[in-house]
């Protein structure tokens, strides 16, 4: 009987660690839809939607903004969101950030990498056929534009169905196909957002399908999305994609004429949201996630990233537009060439930048170097107070240790070929036994000399 006691306990204490260990999502409602007219709409939530959360919206507005702990840096607005972030996307610095790193679920914003990810593998003449299986992701509500099994359309007008009306099919059907274009599976193509959300710089995300349907191991963060929306700002497909109002699919051999129009009413001119500088984006809607938006924006001086994560029905729009106007109207760009002085850098790019508010100097930066796998380019950082505030690819001298700004020692990490190792170590074996030699030449020498001389006193 204690036996089974034993078993019993120990099995509730791998639970209970199991449960610690799991990433802390929200307990929510479930909900089987993503993107909805009816959930868009949400985003304009009515005075009654909102009344019965009003004391949880009050708390989350006034819940802390970690840029805002900075010394001297600019206070930023709140947000009714649980999350948001301001990045400038030619610096990577961090303007404006409130819980970054915090789990949340991205409902279809999950759409922008996959977006991502087609521009940078296939072309787009390629052909997207729906599948059977691109048309299992739909449940009651979900998302669609109605597309059927056996149904072709170019990459070009998949993403326009993708990124303005958000169907979750055709964000299938994309994955589909550009991972058979590579000679792979859907899971091959899985793989890959995961893998380049790390080559991004984000360490909080895991996407477990293509489209932002919901699932509990399906999460990102408002730092990794906005690391990824930085990326899209290089595709001026994405850009103009973004910036179309209504698109037609037209009738073919193999389809029938699909129209449907832009979700993100910032891009749309003459919309009460609209803002003059945004460029692209992506909405978002679960249950479980609530609203979730991504936003680029370009003022002709800046490039700016903006992403809210779970925002009340209502202020999703507003909230953006806030953080926007925040990093335009306080922060510039300073050059990073003639303010270093550090021996170790042969050259830095003229371009190069950092962004700061007007209170914050160059020389209140800390600095760190990392030297790239080509040997010759490092990574110089730079960070106040510990957040991010501009990088850059420089020109590094040949040494293998150099120091940073600060003065802290950075050693490279050998990238010496196996077969120079072992050469070392062979060489290395070859002089200690020479050595070893020549020491047991010598004893053997003195012995014999004893041994004489003890010979000769015998006579």
């Amino acid at each position: 009987m204690k036996k089974y006691i034993r078993a019993a306990a120990a099995a509730l204490i791998a639970v209970n660690i199991f449960t610690a260990a799991a990433p802390k999502l929200y307990a929510a409602p479930e909900s089987d839809s993503t993107d909805t007219v009816q959930q868009e709409g949400a985003v304009d939530g009515t005075q009654e939607e909102i009344d019965p959360y009003q004391k949880e919206l009050e708390n989350t507005y006034k819940e802390k903004v970690q840029t805002n702990e900075l010394d001297g840096w600019v206070k930023g607005p709140g947000i009714y969101g649980d999350a948001g972030i301001v990045m400038d996307a030619e610096t990577g610095a961090v303007l404006y950030g409130k819980n970054i790193d915090k789990k949340e679920y991205p409902a279809s914003i999950t759409k922008i990498l996959t977006a991502l990810l087609a521009l940078e593998y296939a072309e787009m003449t390629d052909e997207v056929q729906i599948t059977a299986e691109s048309l299992t992701c739909l449940g009651s509500g979900y998302a669609s534009i109605g597309m059927k099994e056996g149904n072709v359309i170019t990459m070009e007008q998949a993403l326009y169905a993708m990124l303005l009306a958000s169907s979750n099919e055709v964000a299938y059907a994309v994955a589909e196909t550009v991972a058979k274009g590579q000679g792979e599976d859907y899971q091959w193509f899985l793989d890959q957002m995961n893998q380049k959300a790390r080559d991004l710089g984000g360490s909080n995300s895991n996407f477990v399908n293509a489209n932002g349907v919901q699932d509990e191991q399906h999460y990102t963060c408002a730092k990794d999305m906005a690391l990824i929306a930085c990326e899209l700002f290089e595709y001026p497909e994405f850009l103009q994609i973004c910036q179309t109002a209504s698109y037609t699919i037209p009738a073919s051999s193999t389809t029938e004429e699909h129209i449907f129009q832009q979700k993100h009413e910032m891009l749309l001119e003459g919309n009460s949201e609209y803002y003059n500088y945004a460029v692209a984006g992506k909405t978002g809607y679960t249950t479980e996630a609530n609203n979730t938006l991504v936003t680029l924006a370009d003022n002709g001086e800046m490039k700016l990233v903006c992403v809210t994560l779970k925002t009340y029905p209502g202020h999703v729009y507003s909230d953006t537009k806030a953080l926007l106007e925040y990093g335009f109207n306080n922060f510039k760009k300073v050059k990073i060439s003639g303010q270093n002085d550090s021996e170790k850098i042969t050259s830095i790019p003229d371009d190069a930048c950092v962004t700061l508010p007007e209170n914050v100097k160059f020389s209140d930066l800390d600095s760190e170097i990392s030297r790239m796998k080509n040997g010759e380019e490092g990574l110089l950082s730079y960070t106040y107070q510990d957040n991010p505030v501009g990088e850059a690819v420089v020109k590094l001298s040949g040494d293998k240790a150099f120091k940073d700004i600060s003065g802290e020692e950075k050693i490279e990490e050998s990238k010496m070929p196996v077969w120079q190792l072992l050469l070392i170590c062979f060489l290395i074996i070859i002089v200690l036994l020479a050595v070893w030699l020549v020491i047991a030449a010598q004893r053997r020498s003195r012995r014999r000399r004893r041994r004489r001389r003890r010979n000769r006193r015998g006579r």
